[in-house]
């Protein structure tokens, strides 16, 4: 059984990650979507809102399973069995820091490979920070998120200004 993990933060999680899950899911017989819990950062969501929103908006996709972890990627792949990575890669900037990554995760454990997958082009510039900041100042969101998670991004903002 092929076994991969597509981890990210996810905060929030965007259309274009979906459309990595998505595409990923179709490589492989198992694909987990590994929520990173950094705990250097100061997310919108906690790691349990991120991943209830992502169960829910992966609930189609029979083989994909969302699950929290901390600490290195590679331990994570090895106690889930994974022998895969997968990156979305957005712009060469994206692949230059990617590319470091997978070099170090791969010296650290040569049993997992990384894969990378080219967003698409409607994506392409779409990024979890630049959906936090246009829901910052009131701007419409829909077009970047889907609905249950432009909901819960607007619940946010609005306690954040009260």
């Amino acid at each position: 059984m092929l076994r991969a993990i597509y981890p990210g933060s996810f905060d929030p999680v965007t259309f274009g990650h979906l459309d990595v899950i998505r595409r990923s899911a179709r490589l492989v017989d198992e694909l987990i979507v590994g929520v990173l819990n950094n705990k250097a950062k100061s997310p919108l969501f906690s790691v349990e809102e991120r991943v209830r929103m992502l169960e829910e908006v992966t609930k189609d996709m029979p083989n994909v399973k969302t699950i929290p972890f901390e600490g290195l990627l590679v331990d994570f792949a090895r106690k889930m069995d994974a022998g895969m990575v997968i990156r979305g890669l957005r712009a060469i900037t994206d692949f230059e820091y990617e590319l470091q990554m997978a070099q170090t995760n791969h010296k650290m454990e040569p049993d997992v490979e990384t894969v990378f997958l080219t967003t698409n082009l409607k994506y392409s510039y779409l990024s979890s920070t630049t959906v936090k900041e246009v829901a910052a100042f009131g701007g419409d969101i829909s077009q970047f998120v889907p609905e249950i998670v432009a909901d819960r991004i607007t619940e946010k903002m609005k306690k954040r200004r009260v």
